[in-house]
C-alpha cells in the first residue's frame, strides 16, 4: 500500500540540506535530491519541497528524523489511507512538534479525549488560581487551600490525575515552559490543540515559499 504526502522544509541551515536528504532517503528507501532555494524570510537559510509516495506512517518517521536536530522549520503531510487518517506534522525549534488529524475538507479534527483533557487543564488553572489567592473568612482572616508536601513544597489545588498520583499542576509544570498556553484558559487550550502557535510562527515562511520548486519522489516497495 502506498500513500502520498508532501514535505515542506520552510527554513534550514545550508549545512543541513544534504543531511535532510539523507534522512528522508532513509525513510523512503530511495535516493533523495531536493531543489534548494533561498528563504527570503530568513536570509542565509534554505527551503525546499518534496512530494513523495511511500508507506503509511512515513510522514511520522520523517518528522522524528528531522525534528531531532531542533534546527529546522518544516511540515510534513500524509494523505489518508485504508485504516489511517490524513495527518499533518509541524515543527519549529522553539515550539517542538505539533501533529493533527486532517479531514477530507482540510479541517483539523480533535478527538474527544483531547478535548476533555483541555477542559480539565483549563478548569484546574482556574481552581489553582483561586486556591493560591486564598479566601477571606467571616472573621477577616485569609485562608488558603494550599498544603505542604513531605518535601516542604506548597501545593495549591493539585488534584491527582491517574493511578500514579500525578496532578494537573505537575502536567503544567512539565510542559508549560515549552508551551506557554498549556494550563491557561479554555481558549488558550483549544488554540494549542488547533496548532495556532505553530501556524503563527510558520506563516511568514510559508508565504515566502510560494512558488518554490517541487520535486516528485516515489518510494520503493
Amino acid at each position: 500500500m502506498s500513500v502520498r504526502g508532501v514535505l515542506h522544509v520552510h527554513c534550514a541551515p545550508p549545512a543541513l540540506c544534504p543531511h535532510i536528504e539523507w534522512a528522508v532517503a532513509g525513510v523512503l528507501g530511495v535516493p533523495v535530491s531536493m531543489t534548494w532555494v533561498d528563504q527570503p524570510a530568513s536570509p542565509g537559510s534554505m527551503r525546499a519541497e518534496l512530494q513523495w509516495n511511500g508507506s503509511p506512517g512515513a510522514a511520522g518517521a520523517m518528522t522524528s528524523a528531522l525534528a531531532s536536530w531542533n534546527l529546522l522549520r518544516f511540515e510534513v503531510t500524509e494523505d489518508a489511507s485504508p485504516g489511517c487518517d490524513a495527518v499533518r506534522y509541524s515543527c519549529t525549534p522553539a515550539l517542538g512538534t505539533f501533529s493533527a488529524v486532517i479531514s477530507a475538507s482540510g479541517d483539523i479534527m480533535i478527538g474527544e479525549n483531547r478535548l476533555r483533557a483541555a477542559m480539565a487543564l483549563a478548569a484546574s488553572a482556574v481552581s489553582s488560581a483561586s486556591a493560591s489567592s486564598g479566601s477571606v473568612t467571616s472573621s477577616g482572616s485569609v485562608t488558603s487551600s494550599a498544603s505542604v508536601t513531605a518535601g516542604g513544597r506548597a501545593e495549591a489545588g493539585n488534584p491527582p490525575d491517574g493511578p500514579d498520583g500525578r496532578g494537573l499542576r505537575d502536567i503544567r509544570d512539565l510542559h508549560g515552559p515549552r508551551h506557554p498556553a498549556l494550563g491557561g484558559s479554555l481558549e488558550a487550550e483549544l488554540s494549542l490543540l488547533l496548532g495556532d502557535p505553530w501556524d503563527a510562527e510558520l506563516e511568514p515562511f510559508r508565504r515566502a515559499g510560494d512558488g518554490a520548486p517541487v520535486r516528485w519522489l516515489n518510494a520503493t516497495g
